[in-house]
């Protein structure tokens, strides 16, 4: 794994006297760390501490699973490239907000519960197709539905407002609690999710769920 930033209030001369930080065990020994004045790599993220992209700011490349190290605070983003995840906590706990390409003046336009986002990830790239079947009971009981597409309102495809399993088959997606893709989210990968504390969840509410396009 490949993590690179750039603390940007940091002139360049400043770098040669900055200590990289220790990473926890959830890392393996050959992660490097190098601090530059640009970053040429595909993907990028740029959080801010302030408001209408104010203040200290760090740009990140790739995952990394504690950034509390690098501000204390995050209260606007600007995604330039890459499909992102955000989550609350480090090591991908948390409400999680799933972010395009675009700018974020502030964190209610990530539908941020408050201006904590202490870890972060790229969700893979995906050329082929999308399939998801979700399920009224655990452990893919009761009734079942397959879908390919988005679904802005589940209640009104599937009757239901609450999903209890699913089987993710091809593609990536979010569940979002509320309809029209809003409420909390929920990051969902190629697997099977036999209940719903297994997608994050506390509750099988489920108002709305989306591909994960791969808009870079």
């Amino acid at each position: 794994m490949y993590i690179r930033g750039v603390l940007s209030h940091l002139q360049h001369r400043d770098l040669k006297s900055i200590q990289q930080p220790t990473w926890g065990n959830s890392f393996n020994s050959d992660v490097f760390v190098d601090y530059v004045t640009h970053i040429g790599d595909e993907f990028r993220i740029i959080f801010y501490e302030d408001r209408n992209f104010q203040g200290r700011s760090y740009e990140c490349s790739s995952e990394c699973a504690d950034l509390s190290s690098y501000f204390s605070r995050c209260n606007s983003i600007r995604v330039e490239s890459g499909n992102w995840i955000l989550y609350e906590h480090p090591n991908f706990r948390g409400h999680q907000y799933y972010l395009r390409r675009g700018e974020y003046p502030d964190f209610q336009h990530w539908m941020g519960f408050n201006d904590s986002i202490k870890s972060c990830r790229l969700t893979p790239q995906h050329r082929g197709s999308y399939r998801i079947r979700i399920y009224e009971r655990e452990n893919f009981g009761g009734q079942m539905m397959e879908f390919s597409e988005d679904c802005p309102h589940v209640y009104e495809k599937f009757r239901y407002n609450d999903i209890y399993s699913c089987n993710v088959q091809d593609g990536h997606w979010v569940f979002y609690e509320e309809p029209n893709y809003r409420g909390p989210q929920y990051y969902l990968r190629p697997s099977e999710y036999r209940r719903y504390s297994d997608w994050g969840a506390s509750s099988p509410r489920v108002g709305s769920f989306r591909r994960v396009r791969d808009l870079y």
